[in-house]
């Protein structure tokens, strides 16, 4: 072998290691950056798909879905109406949990359906919600299985309090600020 052909191959050899490397990188770049925006939903996508590249793809084709929604907020009126019925659930807890977190998951549900989210399935419900507001999603996942547990009466009182706390984190981001005092 002469010493351009050693050139040529170790040159290729060197090209290799650096389009490689910047593989590398630019994969561990993604992964964080997945990893900040989506929190412990990339890591349960991750699980769930089996490898970071399809948990990615799944996380952005719901990017997709959303984009296509018309999410619309909710009117000062609206609000201050939701946060009213918000105060009675809360209110009823006391007495009633299991009603309580029956009626708060049921005025979940209609908060998303009036700002034009697709209700009909859950999983929708909390892909959708995972895209948004990806820090609630998991206790949005928590609170709808202890609410189904409720049904059963099975649910013990710490959970549903556990139930209410998570519903109302994301009531208060799908309503927002109340206007009134």
């Amino acid at each position: 072998m002469n010493t351009t052909s050693i050139i040529t191959v170790v040159a290729i050899l060197v090209l290799f290691g650096i389009v490689l490397g910047i593989g590398s990188f630019v994969r561990r770049r993604n992964n964080k950056n997945f990893q900040a925006q989506y929190g412990e939903e990339y890591n349960l996508s991750v699980k769930k798909m089996g490898s970071e590249k399809k948990a990615q793809a799944e996380l952005r084709g719901r990017e997709k879905h959303m984009q296509t929604m018309d999410i619309r907020s909710l009117t000062d009126a609206e609000q201050e109406q939701y946060h009213t019925e918000w105060a009675a659930v809360q209110s009823d807890f006391v007495n009633e949990p299991g009603k309580a977190i029956g009626a708060a998951d049921h005025l979940i549900m209609e908060v998303m359906q009036l700002r034009n989210y697709p209700v009909s399935d859950f999983n929708q419900r909390a892909a959708d919600v995972s895209i948004r507001y990806p820090e609630l999603v998991k206790e949005y996942r928590a609170a709808r299985e202890i609410a189904i547990k409720n049904t059963d009466q099975k649910a013990t009182t710490e959970e549903m309090r556990q139930a209410m706390i998570s519903y109302r984190s994301l009531f208060e981001r799908l309503v927002g600020t109340s206007t009134v005092g």
